[in-house]
């Protein structure tokens, strides 16, 4: 394996700066095209792979958790060495509308945090899992798409101490290695790591799963600081803003027909709140990327990562594919380095079309 630069995540945690998210095995990929997609990653360099309980998306309970057996029957049936693999996986946060999911999944108590670990190894047939994570907060936030805190919609809550505590009994069951967050705000970060310290000697907050593009770097507002005082790593899902960032939804009509916003459309409500292409805002800063991109000879999935990739917080880009010319297109950017000129440009776009997709 070569061509992937690796990022220390955490003291015997070594991760490929390119992490492969599966959320659409099962769904819009067969096994067979999951197999071709993990083998094509894994042989590029890629030892870092992420899933959630949820997946695939849109999220239904005909094919919830194919995403997670999938990926635990490759490296079954692969034989791959459980040691040169990173496995991430999250536990579903409250929702009133997964209800196949423990019955909501309505809390984050010790024991439905317990029961979707348990869950998880099962489908993934596997012993322990390296990095587990809180896929959204069991609180009220602002969040996909969402940018203002309103104190009404509080409810009642599980304690980060309750949470911390089952993640901790995994721990020391050898079920989980280390623990991360996702969707997290600063305050929901700082909190966690404050209550962790009864646990220090043994469990490790290690990473943060948040959104960070061209299109969405409300990260560097105030998390950054954060991560940067208290050496948390950043994850940064969605690098291409759902695929809008390659511009193929700005195509002549409208991009291809199983691209996953025309795909799902009026289906993904979570995704079409973030990425709707019909805010002239998102396409406006889109065009004026593709066109940074044009003039320096870019591909714009190139430039999109490498400037994730750029970031001195981000320990890996968690990135999606549906298809082998897809991953190999963000293969290419791990050889791309931006320069200056080309920085100074794509800042004065966010100046002037600040976070269109939070």
């Amino acid at each position: 394996m070569s061509g992937v630069p690796l990022f220390n995540l955490a003291p015997n945690l070594t991760v490929s700066r390119l992490c492969l998210g599966t959320m659409t095995f099962g769904e819009q990929n067969t096994l067979a095209e999951s197999f071709q997609l993990l083998d094509q990653a894994f042989h590029a360099g890629i030892n870092f792979f992420d899933s959630a309980e949820m997946y695939p998306v849109p999220q239904r309970p005909r094919t919830c958790g194919r995403s997670e057996e999938y990926l635990g029957r490759w490296i079954s049936q692969r034989k791959i060495p459980r040691d040169s693999l990173v496995i991430a996986s999250k536990v579903a946060g409250p929702s009133g509308q997964m209800t196949w999911i423990r019955g909501g999944p309505k809390c984050l108590d010790a024991d439905n945090i317990t029961e979707a670990i348990d869950n998880s190894l099962s489908r993934m047939q596997m012993d322990y899992i390296d990095l587990y994570q809180i896929h959204w907060p069991d609180r009220y936030v602002p969040m996909f798409g969402e940018t203002e805190y309103d104190p009404v919609q509080q409810y009642a809550s599980i304690s980060i101490d309750e949470q911390l505590e089952a993640l901790s009994a995994a721990v020391k069951a050898g079920k989980i290695r280390f623990v991360g967050l996702s969707n997290e705000t600063p305050y929901g970060l700082m909190k966690f790591i404050q209550v962790a310290e009864k646990y220090a000697s043994h469990l490790k907050i290690v990473s943060l799963q948040n959104s960070y593009s061209l299109l969405c770097r409300t990260f560097d507002s105030a998390m950054a600081e954060c991560c940067h005082h208290e050496r948390i790593s950043l994850l940064a899902y969605s690098p291409l803003a759902m695929g809008i960032l390659s511009g193929k939804y700005f195509s002549p009509g409208g991009g291809p027909t199983d691209a996953r916003l025309n795909l799902f459309k009026g289906k993904y409500s979570e995704g079409e709140s973030r990425y709707n292409l019909s805010n002239k805002i998102i396409k406006a800063a889109t065009v004026k990327y593709l066109n940074i991109a044009k003039t320096h000879g870019l591909h714009p999935v190139s430039l999109a990562i490498a400037f994730v990739l750029r970031h001195p917080l981000v320990a890996s880009a968690v990135f999606g594919a549906t298809k082998s010319w897809q991953l190999r297109e963000v293969l290419n950017a791990c050889k791309i380095e931006l320069t200056f000129e080309v920085i100074e440009e794509i800042n004065k776009i966010h100046s002037r079309f600040p976070n269109p997709c939070p």
